[in-house]
């Protein structure tokens, strides 16, 4: 799994600091769309991507690879620039002790320039039961103060954020039954805290298709406030494919009476390797895998609010199968997956 930290380089203008312009798109696809206010508060219970914009990092990795590639390698910066043009998730970690004014800054940027920002909360104590992305808060109370900050970091403006990737799939992997109780209540407290705020929409992780049945998830999901929640989120940093995914998220729907979901697309072209379970092969920087359809709230069904690219393209999974450590710009790997995309 994960980390995608997204640096914005910071401009000094008439005495401010300010992030440079961005380039929008309507997530729909579709070109003059109405553009909905990300000042404003939303409409609880709404899709919160309907009518939204999506904002465009144009001091990612992939665009200076594109850019630094384009006299010498020009057919490799091509393929890169499909994943330098796609918005992708911000994760939010124990990398941001400063909380409060990183998600203020991030959620600034990208509602400056009319989009909606979306965030990964990723900071749970015992995170990633302690695998390559072994972190988080160190205590119940920090990881509560920590969502207290970046709930003041969103403040008023609108926002989307996945709580947790992985936290409630692992929940019974490494975790005592006082630290699973532990995990719930902290999953309860955030989902709580951040709906509470105006413009504010989350979505719990479910993990994917082939992790937790449908039932099982589904009690987990209500045991950490679902229903308070916009919906869950399905197959952050993994490879699953679409069609599986749908279907999971319909059986999980039906047994949450009738929660929305949104689905990870950024690395699913090819669907999952030829492994499965804890294989590392089949999580960790697997070889011949491909970008997915791009982020879109065209998903052709009632249920999905939007495909969105939850992990960023080219970030590993861990120090595995040749990678770097978890969350490291491999230019290589993010080529190859833009190579093999079927758009």
């Amino acid at each position: 799994m994960r980390i995608s930290v997204w640096p914005i380089p910071l401009l000094a203008l008439a005495g401010c600091i300010m992030p440079p312009a961005s380039r929008t798109f309507p997530a729909s696809g579709v070109a003059g769309s109405r553009r909905a206010s990300m000042t404003s508060a939303r409409v609880k219970g709404d899709n919160p991507f309907k009518d939204a914009y999506w904002v465009i990092d144009e001091e990612s990795n992939a665009r200076h690879t594109a850019d630094t590639w384009r006299a010498s390698r020009p057919q490799d910066a091509a393929a890169m620039d499909k994943i330098a043009g796609q918005p992708s998730a911000i994760w939010l970690g124990n990398w941001n002790p400063q909380i409060e004014m990183d998600t203020q800054r991030f959620t600034w940027a990208k509602t400056r320039a009319g989009g909606l920002p979306v965030f990964i909360a990723y900071n749970l104590p015992f995170r990633d039961c302690g695998s390559y992305s072994a972190g988080g808060s160190r205590t119940p109370e920090r990881y509560r103060l920590w969502i207290d900050g970046l709930a003041r970091g969103i403040g008023s403006r609108r926002a989307v954020v996945v709580l947790e990737p992985d936290g409630l799939p692992l929940l019974k992997k490494c975790l005592k039954p006082a630290q699973q109780q532990q995990r719930i209540d902290l999953i309860r407290y955030a989902v709580d805290k951040l709906e509470a705020l105006p413009g504010a929409a989350v979505y719990l992780d479910a993990g994917h298709s082939a992790w937790i049945d449908a039932p099982e998830m589904a009690a987990r999901l209500k045991a950490a406030d679902i229903e308070h929640a916009d919906g869950f989120s399905l197959n952050v940093a993994n490879y699953q494919a679409t069609p599986d995914l749908v279907k999971y998220g319909h059986e999980l729907s039906a047994l949450l009476g009738g929660k929305h979901f949104i689905i990870d697309t950024s690395r699913n072209g090819n669907g999952p390797p030829p492994f499965t379970g804890d294989d590392e092969r089949a999580w960790c920087n697997p070889d011949g895998r491909a970008l997915g359809t791009p982020p879109t709230t065209a998903t052709g069904d009632p249920l999905i609010d939007a495909f969105y690219w939850l992990k960023v393209p080219g970030e590993s999974d861990g120090a595995c199968n040749h990678g770097p450590v978890a969350g490291a710009w491999w230019p290589e790997k993010a080529l190859e997956m833009a190579r093999n995309a079927k758009w």
